[in-house]
């Protein structure tokens, strides 16, 4: 999609005509602000599908689909966004590789594809086992404290049954 200067007109590139979604239509969506839409883009997690000449953002349903996504990273993982764009970034190099393929390009280019894809996958399975690990430490930390608890909690019932005693 290109802008065509100076005006409000869109014009579709290579025939797509992809519905639009304007920024705040997105927002409310997703439960997220403009604000945050506008800083995603800013430090390189989101990229709208377009901008009006009002400089106006829109988005298509697959960057809608992404912001959802970096939501589902921030909340089921934890992830900063720092970590979530590595995530994004070892997404995104293995659809360049299912493009690619798609395509049918040069047996060299995809295996260059892929073993970027593979070098990437593996950086990121490499932090979701860090993060498990230390949401691992940390669940064994809380079953420690209330071990404790239920020990002590059993300690105080029975002193007060001691003391109730005539």
């Amino acid at each position: 999609m290109t802008v065509v200067p100076g005006s409000e007109t869109l014009e579709p590139i290579d025939g797509r005509d992809e519905p639009r979604l304007r920024i705040g239509e997105v927002a409310r969506e997703t439960s997220l602000t403009a604000r945050t839409l506008r800083y995603w883009e800013e430090i390189g997690l989101l990229r709208p599908f377009a901008h009006r000449g009002s400089g106006e953002r829109l988005y298509s349903v697959a960057e809608r689909e992404r912001v959802t996504h970096i939501r589902e990273l921030q909340d089921l993982l934890g992830l900063t966004l720092a970590e979530i764009q590595d995530v994004l970034a070892s997404e995104d190099t293995l659809e360049r590789a299912r493009r690619a393929a798609r395509a049918d390009a040069p047996t060299p280019r995809r295996l260059r594809l892929l073993a970027d894809a593979l070098e990437a996958n593996g950086r990121l399975v490499d932090r979701i086992n860090e993060r498990l690990a230390r949401i691992n430490e940390f669940r064994d930390e809380c079953v420690e404290r209330g071990d404790r608890m239920r020990a002590r909690q059993l300690e105080l019932q029975a002193d007060q049954r001691r003391a109730a005693r005539p």
